[in-house]
């Protein structure tokens, strides 16, 4: 099963996002924005992002 991005309106009134994996796991959220639109365009923006995303370990 496919992961799946889900909006939702927060208990202040606001727009977030998360991203859940196939299992039904939380594996990314989003911040609040204040309408769904804008909740749409973060989800996409993740997207984008991902497609080409390295990983990197930081050292402390």
């Amino acid at each position: 099963m496919a992961g799946k991005f889900e909006v939702y309106r927060d208990a202040g009134g606001k727009y977030r996002f998360r991203l859940k994996a196939g299992n039904g796991e939380i594996v990314a959220s989003g911040q609040g924005y204040p309408t769904k639109e804008a909740a749409h365009k973060g989800c996409e923006a993740v997207q984008r992002a991902a497609a080409g995303a390295t990983v990197t370990d930081v050292a402390k």
